[in-house]
């Protein structure tokens, strides 16, 4: 993927209960930036929590398929569950 196209933005229609609206525009305006920023960083902030955890997720399986060591030897299933 190009540069070029990974920064390309989109726009969305977005339906919000009007309180929520109104909340978003005091704070976009309290923060100085606009209702579009705070979603766009948001969402981001998301999408890095999922890839975080995909990480980790995949790194915590790795670290399970090579077993637990006892004594030198791998632990059997009658012996973890005494």
């Amino acid at each position: 993927m190009l540069q070029s196209d990974r920064l390309a933005t989109r726009n969305i229609t977005l339906k919000l209960p009007a309180e929520t609206l109104r909340k978003a525009k005091i704070l976009a305006a309290e923060r100085g930036t606009s209702i579009s920023a705070l979603l766009a960083e948001k969402i981001e902030e998301l999408a890095g929590e999922d890839e975080q955890y995909e990480a980790a997720r995949r790194h915590a399986l790795r670290w399970l398929d090579r077993g637990w060591k006892l004594d030198g030897r791998p632990a059997s299933r009658d012996h973890l569950h005494e």
